[in-house]
């Protein structure tokens, strides 16, 4: 079924997070906006993730899931839309479809494919990036993938002027390094990422949360005290939101980072991406349409321990991370003007 183009239809898009997985639904909104002219696009997910989405020119209207799902629900049914796109495809998403009654397409998740290739290492799983599992969850609706990758928009107000921002030894261009993640096996040791700023050898800027201050703090230590040591090292970590965040990975020449939301933003402005996973796999989940090296540890029969990371190592001895090799080669030319 293709929507019909020259009337009027309601969309109604559902992802409730993460920061991941909402910023591969991008090309889907674009899509359906730019190739359904009369179509008015409504996206629906956590009120935590707003800005995800919140300067998106393709969303017709935003909906958050806040405290209640019934509320939420409550005020969905009053759009009283033609087509629901359900991208995430849980249990409260089920329930909402049922409560709305409306025509729907959800997405593929391979959940059987994927438990077993996590569970019993059995590859049945497709080599198929999510994001183009969502988007062939639209083709019936008569659009196709453009090519333009990923989108994130960032609301004017949330740029960083690096001039002011950035100490002046890093306004001629910097590294970014995204070095936290939401879970342990996700995260490189403290003694590896050091290790990784000093084979990276260019000013870096750590980009991280709240939790992440203290490792960056201690990285910043580190090589200030190194006499021999000229790399300079600005630690924004717990300084920045999520759209601040992305500017400097905007701005950034190249951007390091683990299997985490801001590492996949930064394909939205198709960065040369070094992405580091350990206990997760790339399969499916690796930077989306945008230049990108892998770093991983393809040595173990262990890999990968579970879908989205766990807070231990179930073996104990952390080896996708700690024997992790830097095999990799930065680009000789070094731009002065960084966009």
């Amino acid at each position: 079924m293709s929507i019909t183009k020259n009337k009027k239809q309601k969309i109604l898009i559902i992802r409730f997070s993460a920061i991941g997985d909402i910023v591969w639904t991008s090309p889907v909104v674009r899509v359906l906006k730019k190739q359904l002219p009369n179509a008015e696009i409504h996206f629906c997910t956590k009120y935590v993730y707003r800005e995800m989405v919140i300067a998106n020119p393709y969303i017709d209207q935003l909906h958050f899931l806040k405290d209640s799902l019934s509320e939420l629900v409550s005020d969905l049914k009053k759009e009283k839309f033609d087509v629901i796109i359900d991208l995430h495809k849980n249990v409260r998403t089920r329930l909402m479809r049922l409560q709305l009654r409306r025509k729907t397409y959800s997405y593929h998740k391979f959940t059987l494919r994927r438990w077993l290739f996590v569970k019993f290492k059995v590859k049945t799983m497709p080599n198929l990036h999510v994001a183009d599992r969502y988007l062939r969850t639209v083709q019936p609706l008569g659009v196709q993938y453009d090519g333009k990758g990923l989108d994130f928009f960032i609301p004017k107000e949330q740029e960083v002027d690096i001039q002011q921002f950035l100490p002046s030894t890093h306004h001629k261009g910097y590294v970014a390094f995204v070095i936290g993640a939401s879970q342990f096996t996700k995260i490189l040791p403290l003694n590896r990422m050091m290790e990784l700023c000093k084979k990276i050898n260019r000013p870096l800027v750590l980009i991280g949360g709240k939790e992440d201050k203290i490792t960056g703090d201690k990285i910043v230590a580190h090589f200030a005290h190194k006499p021999a040591s000229n790399l300079t090292i600005f630690n924004a970590c717990n300084q920045l939101s999520i759209s601040q965040s992305a500017s400097i990975v905007k701005q950034a020449e190249l951007v390091f980072g683990q299997d985490t939301g801001l590492t996949h933003i930064a394909a939205a402005f198709q960065k040369q991406i070094y992405a580091i996973y350990g206990g997760t796999s790339t399969l499916g989940f690796y930077p989306y349409d945008t230049p990108h090296v892998i770093l991983e540890n393809n040595d173990l029969n262990c890999r990968p321990c579970s879908k989205s990371g766990k807070n231990h190592c179930p073996k104990g001895h952390f080896k996708c991370m700690q024997d992790l090799k830097f095999d990799f080669e930065l680009p000789e030319v070094y731009n002065s003007d960084p966009t």
